[in-house]
């Protein structure tokens, strides 16, 4: 996600290298998973308010990490913007810097989503909305949570949020355009968050696959390799056009994308026995301890970047790289500062990525 959002040429390579799946997808899914595996179990021990209060207290500790990221785009980043007029950051801030005190009333309200600065909102919204599901899901079944999930993540598919938007912004005093309600298709989205605890908390076994020969891995595996070989050939051009777009359309969840998706986390979930032994230790451990304090660190480092470079057109090779480096140092501190302070309090955190996994 970090070399996808950097301006270099790396994320040229880095966005979707696995075919239509982004690290947007991953990370959504498997917070959800961690979240249902977690809280799932604590529901049944401690009870709702226990799981309101931790997963509540989280949202907020991340909304305070938003506030503070609008603070700098809106001062620091949006003074740059004004004085070097670069394209990149006017870009990013346009409605604020063209309505600064509407644009920041909306941001608090998590309604106006900066580029860069609206999945976490979304984030926000799903960890508030977490112990409700999981809640209903051991008390009803999963099917009274995932049916409609799914009705509401077609209805996404035929232009819900457009729709709500057009009713919406008839109230008075709202007056915020729609391309600064950011990328993400809410209703969409909560698709694959609910998933993610359905697997953690209801389904746990689904997480690991037996790396054996199985018709849902071998098919999986042609499904993979498909969209592998689509997203790097000239068939991009084809699926990139009418009507097939739509289908395999980031910001909404198309049908395509979620298959593709399916697919590949089937592979990572029949391999992760094995690679959870080399990914378990050393800095991918420690970066997955905190990895939302990572994620929230990388987004001041694209401010700087995007300050000063641009887009990253016309950067050399040395700035590109020193650009890279030093974003991997920096975030790696972040993280060993961040993982020691929440290694004593795992809950409100992200599990350790080499416990055990759960068999079904």
């Amino acid at each position: 996600m970090t070399l996808t959002h950097l301006p270099t040429h790396v994320n040229v390579y880095s966005n979707q290298p696995f075919g239509f799946v982004s690290a947007a997808e991953g990370f959504i899914f498997l917070s959800a998973l961690l979240c249902g595996r977690v809280f799932g179990p604590k529901l049944e021990q401690e009870g709702f308010p226990f799981i309101w209060q931790r997963l509540g207290a989280r949202a907020g500790r991340l909304y305070a990490y938003h506030l503070f990221l609008l603070g700098i785009a809106f001062t620091v980043v949006a003074r740059i913007a004004v004085h070097t007029k670069q394209p990149s950051l006017q870009g990013l801030l346009d409605f604020y810097l063209a309505h600064p005190i509407d644009g920041i009333v909306a941001s608090v309200l998590l309604i106006y989503r900066p580029p860069l600065l609206d999945i976490l909102p979304i984030y926000i919204l799903f960890l508030l909305g977490t112990p409700f599901v999981l809640w209903a899901g051991r008390r009803w079944g999963w099917h009274i949570v995932l049916i409609p999930s799914l009705l509401l993540w077609t209805a996404a598919q035929f232009g819900l949020r457009a729709a709500s938007y057009a009713v919406i912004v008839r109230l008075p005093h709202i007056d915020i355009p729609f391309s600064a309600l950011g990328a993400f298709d809410l209703t969409a989205w909560q698709l694959l968050w609910i998933a993610g605890l359905w697997v953690g908390a209801g389904r746990p076994g689904l997480a690991v696959i037996p790396p054996h020969p199985k018709p849902a891995i071998l098919c999986s595996a042609l499904i993979a390799i498909f969209f592998l070989i689509a997203r790097h050939t000239h068939l991009w051009d084809i699926l990139n056009a009418p009507p097939w777009a739509a289908l395999l359309d980031k910001w909404h969840l198309g049908p395509l994308r979620i298959l593709n998706f399916a697919a590949v986390a089937v592979l990572f979930a029949a391999v992760q026995p094995r690679t959870v032994r080399w990914l378990g230790r050393g800095p991918a451990l420690v970066l997955g301890q905190a990895s939302l304090e990572v994620f929230c660190a990388h987004l001041l480092v694209c401010f700087a970047a995007l300050a000063l470079v641009g887009d990253g057109t016309n950067a050399s090779f040395l700035q590109q790289l020193g650009i890279i480096v030093f974003a991997l140092v920096f975030l790696y501190l972040v993280a060993k500062i961040f993982a020691k302070e929440l290694g004593s309090r795992l809950p409100l955190g992200t599990p350790s990525p080499v416990s055990k996994p759960v068999r079904g």
